[in-house]
């Protein structure tokens, strides 16, 4: 397959097609002490049984993380999945760190000090290729770590070209496996390209130094290497075979019989001995070839998950030249050693002028030259299918090709003239653990779900339970393992729950009376269907405090709160608002006391906040305007459920409430003076969370517990006015105001002032899901 029809597919007009696929990643970190040595503990029980963790595993040694990601539909998904399982990882090791470089740390003088993987009795295999390895490449080479991109290409590109090319012979299953055949062989003619853009282990450590074939000079004090060396990873230095293995890539039945003919021989012992820069995929063993292995990715040690997205999409970009581009010999042993020269150039010699690559026609060139011809090449052909999220993919690669101080390598070179090696990798170390604990409540690529459902889904990937996004909008998920299957909605609607407690929960007029046939203190009020027999009852309710909402709300919605209700026109505007969320409202005496939010689970109260209203704090220069700008600009707010806290609104609700204190927005608070924007406490309309779990008398939990069963409800967030909650409860000091039937988990676990209460791990534990040992 010489040549695929490129025009043709784009006359069809199906361009997009061409940068979908399906994109997962597996990434190696070494453990080490706060000294920057390799770790001798063992993998840390909290990421469960190694060898079941569909994510968190080892790699060659017990010191070796590996993190895998699922099949995700775009890199940024896949890569976020990465980030999430990276944050998780760090935070969780205990006086240790990920080492953030692909070269080792610093290493025990004597191999056998080096752990392998330990497994159970299941694992006896895997323990047995481990114990290969270290006899015949040693352990201090097998601690070379990196990042492996796994990509297949879209399904529906595939078929069109197909159905675009001149294929009177091929069926379509042989034609797929031809593309990616085709499109790795010309990876690896060229691999040398990004070799020298994105390479990134430059030196080693000395305690490495004598694992090398040539030893390496000194580079400061605790280094070594030659100072052009771009990718001592992927040099004759780094992990690779023994001797090349020259494969048969014109046809997978080939590839598999010249892959057992070096095995027969005893060049390898098995498979997946062949260390490539590229290789053939499946799923499932069984199946057929359904994607590329890409594995000459270097860690970057200045980025925190050690990959920079656009490199990643370089590498996309690179991938999709390789399956258009024509090639122009065939892919033999003679044409497998000129590419496997021109990658020992680009790793062993790509900061030098002298470094030769040596082209299709066996022409050489300066490597610089190479790099700016090709990458012409490149933008020409696929300039006209690249959509408008790789354009600054675009840009960064053509500043690699013409700035070698912007290339990775040369940038992390620098710093380690000035710094010693270990000292600046623990210091990357430390510092992107900080970065990680900055955004431990984000499931990366995935922030636009609710952010209770990001926690819950970030605690299930560290429990090993695989997930599935069902409906992204609804924040509908499932969860599964071997043993069972879960679906959750918002993070706190499970199976859990029946219908009817559900139903019970959202209508508010139910709540009451279920309350109160058990003897549960709850505000007294009536129900309207009527907007203007509403707005007749104000003078029964004139002069006195009130609260007038819809009878199903959530999140605070269409809540408004009048202390004082003199004003006829803000209380039919707030009866306005409650009819815009539901036709039936609910006027109910206002109830004095704090308001504490208690969650329930399976009649345990797992979390108790106090909810402070939206508020800011004077200055003596600022409006309120001003303050509330001010106060949003804390990271840890944001809209829509997805930060901690909440933005703080300006809006109508805001501002009503204002003018009951004869203020506005632009009013000038006194120094230290608190003004509040909302009478109601949610999190949801900007209000701060405040734990009190262990502070609160243990009769309103039961209070709360006997509400819970009083619903038939297993999990719930019931909203209770307290005067005093160092005080035992009386059946006048408290009042239960509503019962949620999805309450938010965020707010417990990342409260304004307090303690973690870790919701996500006991809705897990109530459903059943523990890490498996």
């Amino acid at each position: 397959m010489k040549n695929i029809a490129l025009n043709s597919i784009l006359n069809n007009n199906k361009s997009e097609h061409f940068f979908k696929g399906g994109f997962g990643f597996e990434k190696e970190n070494v453990r080490v002490n706060l000294k920057g040595e390799l770790s001798q503990k063992p993998h840390p029980l909290k990421f469960g049984n190694k060898r079941k963790h569909p994510y968190i595993t080892t790699d060659f040694s017990e010191s070796q993380i590996e993190l895998i990601t699922p099949v995700r539909k775009s890199i940024e998904e896949a890569l976020g999945f990465l980030e999430t399982l990276h944050d998780e990882v760090s935070m969780n090791l205990e006086d240790e760190l990920l080492w953030p470089q692909s070269v080792p740390p610093v290493l025990p003088e004597n191999d056998n000090e080096i752990p392998l993987a330990e497994f159970d009795d299941e694992g006896a295999d895997l323990r047995k290729y481990r114990e290969h390895l270290s006899e015949k490449y040693g352990r201090k080479k097998q601690l070379l770590s990196g990042i492996h991109f796994n990509i297949s290409f879209d399904e529906e590109l595939l078929k069109l070209i197909f159905e675009s090319s001149d294929n009177t012979v091929l069926s379509f299953k042989p034609f797929r496996e031809q593309v990616y055949l085709k499109t790795l062989r010309n990876f690896k003619r060229y691999r040398w390209f990004l070799l020298t853009l994105l390479g990134n282990s430059s030196v080693v450590h000395k305690s490495y130094n004598n694992n090398c074939v040539i030893e390496l000079p000194e580079f400061g004090e605790d280094a070594a290497g030659v100072g052009h060396q771009i990718s001592i990873r992927n040099s004759m230095c780094g992990y690779r075979n023994i001797k090349p293995l020259f494969l048969n890539y014109d046809s997978l039945e080939n590839y598999k019989l010249s892959l057992k003919e070096n095995i027969d021989s005893g060049l390898i012992n098995y498979e997946k001995e062949n260390y490539s820069s590229i290789r053939l995929k499946s799923s499932n063993p069984k199946e057929d070839l359904t994607h590329l292995e890409v594995r000459i990715l270097d860690l970057n040690p200045l980025e925190k998950i050690g990959i920079n997205i656009e490199h990643v999409k370089i590498i996309h970009l690179f991938l999709i030249f390789c399956l258009f581009k024509e090639e122009v010999n065939t892919f033999d042993k003679d044409t497998q050693s000129v590419a496997l020269e021109n990658h020992e150039q680009s790793t062993s010699n790509s900061s030098l002028s002298s470094a030769i690559i040596t082209n299709d026609e066996g022409e050489q060139w300066p490597l610089q030259t190479a790099i700016e011809d090709l990458f012409k090449e490149i933008k020409q052909s696929i300039s006209t299918i690249l959509p408008s999220n790789y354009k600054t993919t675009m840009q960064v690669l053509e500043q690699l090709v013409h700035k070698e101080n912007e290339r990775p390598g040369a940038k992390v070179l620098a710093h380690y003239k000035e710094h010693s090696f270990i000292d600046w990798n623990l210091l990357q170390a430390q510092k992107h653990l900080e970065l990680s604990m900055l955004t431990n409540y984000k499931f990366f690529g995935l922030e636009d779900m609710e952010l209770s459902t990001q926690l819950l889904l970030r605690e299930a990937v560290m429990r090993g339970v695989e997930i599935d996004i069902m409906d992204r909008s609804e924040n509908f998920v499932k969860l599964f393992n071997p043993k069972k299957t879960e679906y959750v909605m918002q993070a706190t609607r499970t199976s859990l729950d029946n219908y009817v407690s559900v139903l019970l929960m959202e209508n508010k007029v139910m709540t009451k009376k279920v309350l109160l046939e058990h003897n549960i203190s709850t505000p007294e009020g009536k129900e309207y269907y009527d907007k203007e027999e509403a707005f007749n009852d104000y003078k029964y309710f004139e002069n006195k405090a009130v609260v007038i909402k819809p009878k199903s709300t959530n999140f605070g919605i269409g809540i408004t709160i009048l202390k004082e209700n003199n004003n006829k026109q803000q209380f039919l505007r707030a009866i306005d608002i409650a009819f815009e969320h539901d036709n039936t409202i609910l006027i109910e005496k206002f109830i004095s006391g704090n308001e504490y939010r208690m969650f329930v689970i399976k009649d345990e109260v797992v979390g108790v906040l106090n909810r402070v209203p939206a508020n800011v704090k004077g200055d003596g220069k600022l409006s309120i305007e001003e303050l509330v700008v001010e106060k949003n600009k804390n990271p840890l707010r944001g809209k829509g459920y997805r930060t901690p806290l909440e933005k703080i609104a300006l809006g109508e609700a805001e501002q009503m409430f204002l003018g009951t204190q004869g203020l506005d927005f632009t009013d000038v608070p006194a120094k230290s003076e608190i003004v509040y924007l909302r009478e109601n406490s949610n999190i949801s309309t900007g209000g701060d969370s405040l734990d009190f779990t262990d502070d609160i008398h243990p009769s309103y939990k039961n209070i709360a517990i006997k509400a819970s069963r009083a619903l038939n409800v297993n999990i719930t967030g019931l909203d209770m006015m307290i005067d005093d909650i160092s005080s035992e409860a009386t059946k006048d000091n408290y009042s239960i105001i509503e019962m949620n039937f999805n309450p938010a988990i965020h707010i417990h676990c990342h409260p304004f002032k307090g303690t973690n209460r870790k919701l996500n791990h006991k809705i897990l534990d109530a459903l059943g899901f523990f890490i498996e040992f």
